[in-house]
């Protein structure tokens, strides 16, 4: 298993701030998408960071390889929407967690 780091683009800087109910509703939906996949022990942590330059989500993923992690994007309700998100993932070279390294 390897970690991974998900970065979620939102379509525009000022998403967080002024979102579609449409919109909300996605968003709403990947938040329970990854929480059943935090609870399953494959995201390890994840949520929105108020980056001041531009808002993105991150998520500390565990996977086999970069086509698992991948498969867990293509599942995201937010990369299935219309709306125009982007996700950037990048291996960890070492995850270090409570239980030890991965």
């Amino acid at each position: 298993m390897a970690g991974f780091v998900f970065r979620l683009i939102p379509p525009r800087p000022t998403f967080m701030f002024d979102m579609s109910d449409d919109e909300r509703a996605t968003m709403i939906e990947h938040a329970k998408y990854w929480t059943a996949l935090a609870e399953s022990g494959r995201v390890l942590a994840f949520g929105p960071v108020a980056d001041p330059v531009a808002p993105y989500g991150i998520g500390i993923v565990v996977a086999d390889d970069l086509a698992a992690a991948e498969a867990l994007r293509d599942g995201d309700p937010a990369m299935r929407s219309p709306h125009g998100f982007q996700t950037e993932i990048a291996p960890m070279l070492r995850l270090v967690t409570p239980q030890g390294e991965r």
